[in-house]
């Protein structure tokens, strides 16, 4: 009976992490840059009234945050363009927030696309044991050698009314265009322009 009751339990907590992890919802902008498409993948935490400084005060030492939930976040580049004004190669790019407690953020870019959740969690949903899930410490021992870019992050004045879910927007500004994150009381930017 002990041991039903136990399989019973494995089945239920399995069966509530898929659950949660799909109520999460992914994020998919996209914008023309240089006539070329540059797409953002990303999964969009709530806040759940914890404050953007609570949750930040979680980062592991290095201060780099996964850019999203869940899955990795990815940023695809259909052609060469400046992000920020740096030379970014057309590619797929994880996308990681280093949040220095002072000073200013910065956007990386790095070519490791995430290992697969089966790999790291023995008691991944079937469904998700393939997915690309993010470094989630120790980025620079890790991926750190794999860093394709390190943008830094305009801050804009904060939005009018406090931003529950994260949320990444790719804004049109013809010839190119700009990647905008808000959080919380936060938000901020960097410019995307073709190349030519």
């Amino acid at each position: 009976m002990r041991k039903m009751l136990a399989a019973l339990a494995a089945l239920t907590l399995a069966a509530t992490t898929a659950i949660a992890q799909d109520a999460i919802p992914r994020g998919n902008p996209s914008v023309l840059v240089g006539g070329k498409k540059v797409s953002v993948d990303y999964g969009r935490p709530s806040l759940k009234g914890r404050t953007l400084d609570q949750l930040l005060s979680q980062l592991a030492a290095d201060r780099v945050w996964r850019a999203g939930a869940n899955q990795v976040t990815t940023l695809t580049a259909e052609a060469d363009v400046l992000v920020g004004g740096r030379l970014l190669k057309a590619g797929k790019y994880s996308l990681y927030v280093h949040a220095p407690a002072t000073g200013d953020w910065s956007l990386l870019f790095n070519h490791d696309h995430g290992v697969p959740l089966g790999q790291t969690w023995d008691k991944a949903p079937e469904a998700l044991k393939n997915a690309p899930w993010p470094v989630m410490q120790d980025y620079d021992k890790t991926i750190g050698a794999k860093e394709a870019a390190r943008v830094p992050l305009k801050l804009l004045a904060a939005p009018a009314a406090p931003v529950e879910q994260f949320t990444i927007e790719l804004v049109a500004e013809p010839p190119g265009g700009r990647l905008q994150m808000s959080w919380g009381d936060r938000a901020w930017a960097i410019d995307l322009k073709p190349t030519k």
